[in-house]
């Protein structure tokens, strides 16, 4: 039976223990046993408890990690070259970092959704309101006094009784809406499917690009601080981004460009995996050996840009927000009181 896929906590968490423990000195095998006894959850305690006795059968940690279900493919791929490179330590702890990482932006991500999505709910159901029960009741009294709603207000008024008019199907609409959140939120595999028709489409502009590009830069940080040859590190971060296909192209472009003979910052360059002045500096550490040391400077700087272009994105989506729907109330109100005011002072 598959188990459960973990989550990015969870696989840092267990990888930063396992790193520790073979530092100590402790096997595979016991690591594992220790830390299936140290954990609270009881599915995740099964789990390292049967990866445990496959390791101690003889099974690698890399096929104990594939034959489980519950970890990307990425783990394995790393976790198999860092036993066969003797670093397996290393490559734990590059894991462990690198799904810290992940994790911290994603939350990063979803705490700067939020609150723009709530602002807006709730600006929307204001002026819906506006329009379908406070405009009739000034167009009854507009009526009273022998007028009646014209130009910008009855434009409104009429968009208000289209509106109300429409409620049955539009509540259909919100619900289906709230189904969709509900199965986002509580169905994995529904959750995963539409992250991975959003990454198809738009995964690949603007914000989500510079995030796109950061994880690249961890993963291949996380390579070639495990042993691995470049070209393995970039097809190891190819397969990272399988699921944003044009982040995965611009990967295997350059990994075929570095194999046709090009010189790698020029490669990097011409396929646009990395910044031209990032690949200059990659290619420095590189023919100075310190190319992993290079590779961690600019996968922390790449992703402090992403975060503050996350963040800059949401702090122009607040203000507008704010903006245009108090401009459409207060567009409702004047075009509706200042006509009344006129008619007050007529009959005064």
């Amino acid at each position: 039976m598959k188990n459960k896929a973990l989550t990015n906590d969870e696989i840092s968490s267990i990888c930063m223990g396992l790193s520790m423990l073979l530092h100590a000195g402790v096997g595979v095998g016991d690591g594992l046993s220790m830390l299936s006894d140290e954990e609270q959850d009881g599915a995740t305690r099964e789990l390292l408890s049967k990866m445990a006795l496959e390791v101690d059968d003889g099974a690698s940690l890399a096929e104990a990690v594939s034959g489980s279900g519950a970890f990307p493919v990425y783990v394995r791929g790393l976790l198999d070259v860092g036993e066969k490179a003797g670093r397996t330590e290393e490559a734990l702890a590059a894991l462990s970092r690198h799904y810290e990482d992940r994790s911290r932006l994603n939350r990063q991500i979803k705490a700067a959704l939020l609150y723009p999505a709530i602002l807006l709910v709730i600006m929307l159901a204001v002026i819906v309101i506006l329009l379908v029960e406070v405009l009739p009741v000034f167009n009854d009294v507009y009526a009273y006094l022998g007028g009646s709603l014209t130009g910008i207000a009855g434009g409104l008024l009429s968009l208000g009784q289209a509106i109300d008019a429409a409620m049955p199907a539009l509540c259909a609409i919100l619900g289906v809406v709230i189904l969709a959140v509900a199965l986002f939120a509580a169905v994995p595999a529904f959750r995963a499917r539409a992250v991975g028709l959003w990454h198809r489409v738009m995964g690949d502009r603007g914000v989500s690009k510079k995030i796109n590009t950061a994880r690249f830069a961890q993963s291949l940080s996380m390579g070639l601080s495990s042993g691995l040859p470049l070209e393995e590190a970039l097809s190891m971060a190819a397969s990272l981004l399988e699921n944003v296909p044009s982040a995965r192209a611009r990967c295997l472009d350059c990994l075929k460009r570095l194999e046709d003979g090009e010189p790698m910052a020029q490669a990097m360059k011409n396929s646009r995996v990395l910044p031209h002045t990032e690949c200059r500096l990659l290619e420095i550490g590189l023919r100075s050996g310190t190319g992993d040391t290079a590779m961690e400077q600019i996968s922390r700087r790449l992703s402090e840009d992403s975060e503050m272009a996350l963040q800059e994105l949401v702090g122009r989506v607040e203000p507008a927000l704010v903006m245009v729907t108090s401009i459409m109330v207060g567009l409702i109100l004047l075009s509706v009181m200042l006509p009344l005011m006129n008619i007050m002072s007529a009959i005064g």
